[in-house]
């Protein structure tokens, strides 16, 4: 991989483990700010919210700030985000720290990625994307064992503050290796904000968001699931995360194979396969060895659908593409802040964890809705123009 974009899958690398490291520490959370699992699973809908208010936001405030400095900036706060979580003393001040660490992720995303397909090769874009975002596999295939085990035996509060010296490290690299790119001289608010005036836009977004809701809360709650559904003791819950993991990194690159060849196509027999495999999870959720390989299927077919839904907004909004991966970004931690409360609340409300399987099959089959319905709406336009 060429250094400027490891540099850049480095930096996605550290707010992935520090977005989702959460998942493995969730129960040590919640004792240390004593307060219920579903309370601190809203640590992660405080990090989302973040993210969906701050992608369209600071994406606009920053629209004419050259993309290296830029990125350096958006890193630094999200350093400043993961030390408050990591020295909070309280829950809400942990809440306040999550909210500011994902206020810049989803700015930082859509320019990374602005800055990595201006160095792609052509019909190269979604596996450009897949290199990059492979930092969101290696978050879960290594970042989140280790920082779970780190919150383990030293403490939640540790994991935090080891994203936080990580993302520096990253901050490093970036700065020596990135080159400089100017803002493109097209880019306005007012063309970042017209693109989004666009229905195919829209739809693209809706899909990340929809197709991405049913997974999330399934990874959001996996600790619970494994341990208090499936049997597995806490102890074995990083090496499942590594088994995930393993699956996600696979899962991106054949993702990106897949959508550089037939993109929506790839899509909707990726989302149809999501929602079997959640539903085979809901009925072989007792049997250990059908859910440890399960876990390894749900990670391949979590980060599979990714590169697609990441290139498929990037071509529908070509003219100004900034704003709308930001807001694709948003999109996906719209899905994430849900899933919390979901989550939350199918445990709450006495069903048991059990039930979030087929919840999550049934609202990826809805997303797999929009994909089918884009789809058709493509194949029209190209009928009509032939």
């Amino acid at each position: 991989m060429p250094l400027p974009l490891f540099s850049l899958m480095l930096v996605v690398f550290s707010l992935t483990t520090g977005e989702f490291v959460i998942a493995g520490i969730l129960p040590d959370t919640a004792t240390g700010l004593s307060v219920s699992v579903p309370a601190a699973g809203l640590l992660v809908t405080a990090y989302a919210i973040g993210m969906i208010i701050g992608g369209p936001l600071v994406t606009l405030a920053t629209a004419r700030v050259a993309r290296k400095p830029l990125i350096a900036g958006l890193i630094g706060v999200s350093v400043l985000g993961n030390l408050g979580s990591a020295l909070a003393p309280s829950y809400p001040l942990a809440l306040v720290a999550r909210f500011v660490a994902g206020l810049v992720v989803a700015t930082f995303f859509a320019v990374a990625l602005a800055a990595a397909i201006a160095m792609a090769p052509a019909g190269r874009h979604a596996s450009t994307v897949a290199k990059v975002t492979m930092g969101l596999n290696l978050g879960i295939v290594l970042g989140t064992p280790i920082g779970t085990l780190i919150g383990h035996h030293l403490g939640w509060r540790a994991t935090f503050g080891a994203v936080a010296v990580l993302s520096i490290i990253a901050l490093l690299l970036v700065l020596r290796f990135v080159p400089a790119q100017p803002t493109p001289a097209a880019a306005s608010i007012r063309s970042e904000l017209r693109v989004l005036a666009d229905r195919d836009v829209w739809l693209a977004i809706t899909l990340t968001a929809l197709g991405n809701l049913g997974i999330v809360t399934v990874f959001t709650y996996i600790t619970p699931l494994l341990t208090q559904v499936s049997g597995f003791s806490s102890e074995t819950i990083p090496a499942l995360l590594l088994v995930y993991g393993a699956g996600a990194i696979a899962g991106n690159f054949l993702g990106g194979r897949l959508a550089d060849k037939a993109l929506l196509p790839s899509l909707v027999g990726l989302l149809i396969t999501l929602a079997a495999a959640l539903g085979l999870a809901w009925l072989a959720s007792p049997v250990k060895p059908l859910m440890a390989a399960l876990t390894l299927v749900l990670g391949v077919l979590a980060f599979a659908i990714i590169p697609g839904m990441q290139t498929r907004v990037i071509t529908a909004a070509s003219a100004a593409p900034t704003l709308a991966v930001a807001v694709n970004a948003a999109g996906f931690q719209l899905a994430a802040a849900v899933a919390g409360w979901l989550g939350g609340q199918v445990i709450t409300s006495g069903l048991g964890p059990r039930w979030i399987y087929p919840l999550a099959a049934l609202l990826t089959i809805a997303g797999l809705g929009i994909a089918l319905h884009t789809l058709r709406g493509d194949r029209r336009t190209a009928e009509t123009r032939s």
